[in-house]
């Protein structure tokens, strides 16, 4: 019998390099977020922005934003202050938003330390950051998508405030409480799906009744676990004001939630097909192995490993350990983040597309439980080998993990800035995914290639149509596309007409025999090309078939 360690040593040198790492984090994320391109929902996601603000600047009366395409069903806190941003800085809007991803972003490393800390120590919480800072889905996506990463941050701290009420049971202290109030509203107002995290906390409240009932009766732990609810749920008209804030349309009638999860529960578009183990499939057809073979993928080696070792040690001692039923409880919050959705989404076989990235929001919890495999197999070490060994043991351990990190993080630079890219040796990297996965789905490659583009229509302006907007093909998010090339150019899916064809590597974009002025490459890999197509029209920027 044994339990996860809380170790209460002064970890001084853990907590040092722990400051030092979330330092360096922000560091890049200040000198590298202007280096990540738009992709297909930034441009509406902007507009979105706009409109709430116009809602609340005119005292909640324009309420064209409650029926601007299907945003609305979203929450938008991150649009909005995005927006509310650009009109004070001078500063390009989309600027503004990959720097806000990062401060987003840094804000989810911030709350895997503290909750990892609290449940394994400060070992754990170093390991946490590290491991989320070699997340593909996580820190691939923290500049670039302003729905899932700050859903997953605003998940990453319900989660803190939960342990931390539950450190403080049966009497959670007003500062949880407000805490979880502000994250519960964040969450939920964010994306409706939030409302799955109470499934979590309800499965951990249940398990404290049900085990305090066992020990000192029906009347203790009634009294108890009620107290706890009671003082809890304080926070719920926090929860459903911030909500408001952030979703205004989520409180302009009651009923709402539940319409949007009702529409989000059937996929609305017009089916398309992704590549998956080499097939193109089309998106409703998807089997149920879709997200467990993609994390299994794309997720660093170490990653995986400690990851699963924590969800093992964990279950381990939530029911074989010495802890407190509290104590034991908060460990039940973080596996259902964690493994909850991922069971969800294989048992119901929903519609899936663009690879994990609706899965951003359980990767701080895998990095949680993976750090809490790396803090108790360092505690364990004392007390597994000889005293005169333990030194030699822990060095190998870190060199150990130390390569583990290093390795994607070498991986990281040299995709940057595609590292939601990222495919692990299990698959042969990006080479060996080229064929077999989506990869740059999200089309950031195209703020490159029209760099690039640009530079050569600058150094060949007097052999180009005189005039007129030179005419550029798209195959990828067009909008995107639009917003990098700026004023002189004309986007267009018309094949006939352009000048230039800016196409993403996908298996959907169509091949052409024409002069390549630009290729993006990562490791061998295309990600984006631009080809010359003047005087040769051709069928259509999609692949037959697509």
């Amino acid at each position: 019998m044994w339990s996860l360690p809380d170790s209460r040593r002064p970890g001084a040198i853990a907590d040092a390099c722990s400051i030092a790492l979330l330092l360096l984090l922000a560091a890049i994320a200040a000198l590298t977020f202007a280096d990540y391109g738009l992709g297909w929902d930034d441009f509406t996601h902007s507009q979105y922005g706009d409109l709430l603000y116009k809602y609340f600047a005119s005292g909640m009366t324009q309420r064209k934003v409650f029926s601007f395409v299907n945003l609305y069903y979203y929450g938008g806190g991150f649009d909005l202050l995005s927006d509310m941003l650009a009109k004070v800085l001078p500063v390009d809007v989309f600027d503004i938003r990959r720097f806000l991803g990062g401060v987003v972003g840094m804000a989810g490393f911030v709350l895997v330390w503290r909750i990892s800390r609290r449940l394994a120590g400060p070992v754990a919480g170093f390991a946490a950051i590290a491991l989320l800072a070699i997340c593909p889905l996580y820190y691939g996506h923290m500049f670039m998508n302003a729905k899932d990463a700050p859903f997953a941050v605003a998940v990453a701290g319900l989660i803190y405030a939960t342990v931390r009420a539950f450190d403080e049971f049966p009497s959670p202290t007003p500062r949880s409480v407000t805490l979880f109030g502000l994250f519960l509203g964040l969450a939920v107002g964010t994306r409706v799906v939030g409302i799955m995290t109470g499934i979590y906390i309800v499965t951990a409240i249940g398990f404290l009744f049900l085990v305090i009932w066992r020990h000192d009766g029906l009347k203790a732990s009634a009294s108890q676990v009620g107290r706890f609810v009671l003082l809890l749920s304080l926070g719920l008209p926090l929860a459903y004001f911030v909500l408001g804030v952030v979703w205004p349309w989520g409180v302009a009638d009651p009923a709402n939630p539940s319409y949007a999860l009702k529409y989000y529960s059937k996929f609305w578009e017009v089916p398309w097909r992704e590549m998956f183990e080499g097939r193109p499939i089309l998106v409703p057809d998807m089997p149920r192995s879709y997200v467990p073979t993609l994390f299994s993928v794309q997720m660093p080696e170490l990653f995986l490993g400690l990851t699963l070792a924590g969800a093992a040690a964990a279950l381990v001692a939530v029911f074989a350990g010495r802890d407190t039923p509290a104590r034991r409880a908060r460990l039940i919050v973080v596996l259902m983040a964690a493994l909850f959705p991922i069971l969800l989404v294989v048992t119901t076989r929903p519609v899936v597309y663009n690879g994990i990235r609706h899965f951003v929001f359980i990767s701080p919890s895998l990095a949680i439980l993976g750090g809490l495999a790396a803090g108790w197999g360092w505690d364990k070490v004392s007390s597994w080998v000889r005293a005169g060994r333990v030194v030699a043991v822990r060095s190998v351990l870190a060199a150990v993990f130390a390569v583990g990190v290093l390795l994607p993080a070498a991986s990281f630079y040299q995709l940057h800035p595609y590292e939601y890219t990222y495919y692990n040796h299990f698959v042969g990297g990006i080479k060996g995914a080229e064929k077999m996965f989506m990869l740059d789905y999200w089309g950031l490659a195209f703020k490159q290639a029209t760099e690039e583009l640009d530079e050569y229509v600058e150094s060949h302006r007097h052999s180009l149509p005189q005039g007129r907007k030179l005419r550029v093909a798209v195959c990828g998010p067009r909008f995107a596309a639009a917003a990098e090339l700026g004023p002189r150019y004309e986007t267009t899916y018309d094949s006939q007409t352009a000048d230039f064809y800016l196409a993403l590597g996908e298996f959907y974009c169509a091949e052409v025999k024409a002069p390549v002025l630009v290729k993006i490459e990562r490791d061998g890999v295309t990600y984006a090309r631009v080809f010359d197509v003047r005087g040769r029209p051709f069928p259509s920027v999609f692949a037959s078939g697509q």
